[in-house]
């Protein structure tokens, strides 16, 4: 990193103005390359109050140490961009590590994990008109449908607004649908085939265009599924990775088969590229950019 904490602290306090002037020259690049595919790395965890990996309860809490292994991951060939909240992807706009990448803005992370109102997930991150004024490239939005709870119908309207928002600036939006149902008092998405295809029906009819929406989708909890599941929509998706365990090579080759399929045109994964059960964060990432 170019600039220690001391000093990113130091220009956010005396110099606030200076998160506006990068943003405004930092150099851009599509969406997609010219190889079509997609590799973003995801550190939007945080904001929700789920800083744990594995068994480490407070691993992303080191804001220092969270940085520096995402410095290192958008260093590395072949990965195209960052999903993150804004205090985190206004750190990397200081450092200077933005430049043509693909910034991707997250949008509702009010479902604090954990919490008793976790499933009321509100918009209390980016909104369309904020990733349009810092000139950033895509949303992302996590829609969690419980069909026992009422509240749900007030997350699907605001989602199809936020998509509404969104496609006002011709701005991409990955949409991360799950059913969802609490078990024992833990929110936990349901992976069958049926949900997950559910899910991907309900996500893609909302708002008032899918011009500019994206999938982001699970692999299902048995990925012979996963072609079948991905027939339900025309609408361009990409993996999520989420916390794979101690199993990473079985979690790579779920991720190989799936990305062979004509609508995934990419992945976003997070804490087990940022945090790898085995091995460092650079041979985590190299090894999921190759299996593009």
């Amino acid at each position: 990193m170019s600039l220690s904490i001391p000093d990113l602290v130091s220009v956010r306090a005396r110099h606030p103005e200076a998160v506006a002037e990068a943003a405004a020259r930092r150099a851009r690049r599509p969406l997609l390359g010219d190889r079509g595919r997609l590799m973003i790395v995801a550190a939007d965890h945080p904001a929700r109050g789920a800083l744990g990996v594995g068994g480490r309860r407070l691993a992303m809490a080191n804001r220092a140490d969270l940085l520096e292994r995402l410095c290192i991951a958008l260093s590395r060939p072949g990965v195209d961009g960052v999903l993150a909240t804004a205090d985190i992807l206004e750190d990397l706009l200081l450092l200077g590590v933005l430049e043509n990448k693909v910034v991707m803005g997250s949008m509702n992370r009010g479902g604090l994990a954990g919490a008793r109102f976790e499933m009321d997930d509100r918009f209390t991150g980016h909104r369309a008109e904020d990733i349009a004024r810092l000139r950033f490239d895509a949303g992302k939005l996590l829609l969690r449908i419980d069909y026992e709870d009422p509240g749900s119908l007030t997350t699907l309207e605001s989602t199809a607004r936020a998509i509404d928002d969104m496609a006002a600036h011709r701005l991409p939006l990955f949409v991360e649908p799950f059913l969802s149902r609490r078990i024992g008092g833990k929110v936990t998405n349901d992976l069958s085939a049926e949900a997950v295809t559910k899910s991907i029906a309900i996500a893609s009819g909302l708002g008032g265009t899918s011009a500019h929406t994206w999938l982001k989708l699970p692999v299902t909890e048995n990925p012979d599924d996963m072609a079948e599941v991905m027939e339900t929509s025309t609408l361009p998706a990409v993996l999520l990775g989420g916390e794979v365990g101690d199993d990473q090579d079985g979690a790579y080759e779920k991720w190989r088969k799936a990305l062979r399929l004509p609508t995934v045109l990419g992945m976003v994964v997070g804490r087990s590229l940022l945090y790898p059960a085995v091995g460092s964060v650079e041979t985590a990432v190299d090894t999921a950019v190759g299996l593009l």
